[in-house]
């Protein structure tokens, strides 16, 4: 016997590392030292740091890979890893430097993996970050016939006294929400739960999605808000605070960018939550509630200012082209989220 009868073809490696080796390098940055194919990618941290601090995160797709995988179609799954990761690591001021991920299954499939690098070469070119490395590992037996699992890793760069930590939030701040894209990457085994009680396919067309099919409403990549967010911090407004609306919704997320003693409190009505999300709550009769505890509504990220810079950083991202509104303030409390209706 040989590896290959045992389920693992090593010429599928190395033809799915040729397939990718030179999308790969077409996300390298300055510092990167090396190629791909060593033991470990080198990055040097870039010049003018007085006192760096550097910043890693590290999350993967969830559930959503299932409707990647069932409508096969792998190109955007990558943004979504892309995204998770730098959007955690950017709510502290930080600049994503380089991304590393991890891709396992149970056969090896060169053009299906390589669809799936494409998307995370997308991501890392949108948030401005290089693909340094990552590990592929096939596992016959563990994962079934078109199965793989992602997971991604980030690392960035912040000056220490520039770090968003929470000690510069205060009482009264306002909190302004950037559009998501869509449901982006949380909430997916409600989603499909409400998808299979209804009896759909994800290759359906309903009438209501204008000729998209289920599938491709919801593989609708996360945002990525580096770049705008980049320019955000270095556009003199003063930003306190910031969060990335991922699982757990708006109740979980933005009291973790608060200071002690602080709560913040959201107003209902104060955004427009995207159509997929009332379509969502109708088709699975899921009460508001749960749909606030499960799913963005539209709110992808969050950034706290002081009252008086709250119009200017409204008019900040219609000019980057981004759907911002004001969504409510942080008061004074123990940590809590606070819902008015």
């Amino acid at each position: 016997m040989d590896y290959r009868q045992a389920g693992v073809d090593v010429e599928a490696g190395r033809e799915f590392v040729s397939r990718i080796r030179q999308q790969v390098e077409s996300t390298f940055r300055p510092e990167v030292m090396g190629g791909i194919g060593g033991f470990a990618g080198l990055f040097e941290i870039p010049p003018g740091y007085k006192a760096p601090v550097l910043v890693s995160g590290t999350d993967g797709v969830g559930t959503k890979l299932k409707i990647a995988q069932a409508m096969d179609y792998h190109h955007t799954i990558g943004i979504d890893l892309v995204a998770m990761c730098v959007n955690d690591i950017l709510t502290t001021g930080a600049e994503p430097l380089y991304f590393l991920d991890y891709l396992a299954t149970g056969k090896l499939e060169p053009a299906q993996l390589a669809d799936v690098v494409t998307g995370i070469v997308t991501g890392c070119k949108q948030s401005g970050c290089a693909l340094l490395g990552g590990e592929t590992a096939e596992m016959p037996g563990f994962y079934g016939a078109g199965e793989y699992d992602a997971a991604g890793f980030a690392v960035g760069i912040v000056e220490k006294s520039e770090l968003l930590n929470g000690s510069q939030v205060n009482i009264g701040d306002v909190a302004i929400a950037v559009e998501s894209s869509g449901v982006h990457s949380n909430g997916f085994s409600l989603v499909r739960k409400i998808i299979e009680s209804n009896g759909w396919q994800w290759s359906d067309c309903l009438p209501e999605w204008e000729g998209k099919s289920l599938g491709e409403i919801f593989l609708e990549p996360t945002r990525i808000y580096v770049k705008p967010i980049q320019v955000l911090l270095k556009s003199g407004i003063d930003i306190h605070g910031m969060a990335h609306i991922t699982g757990g919704g708006l109740p979980e997320n933005l009291p973790r960018c608060l200071g002690p003693g602080q709560s913040i409190q959201v107003k209902a009505g104060s955004w427009q939550p995207l159509p997929v999300f009332n379509w969502l709550a109708d088709k699975g009769q899921v009460n508001s509630t749960a749909m606030l505890e499960t799913f963005n509504l539209g709110v992808g990220f969050v950034v706290l200012v002081s009252p008086e810079q709250g119009q200017a950083t409204l008019d900040f991202f219609s000019g980057q082209g981004l759907v911002a509104n004001q969504i409510g303030q942080v008061i004074e409390g123990n940590g809590s989220f606070v819902w008015l209706d």
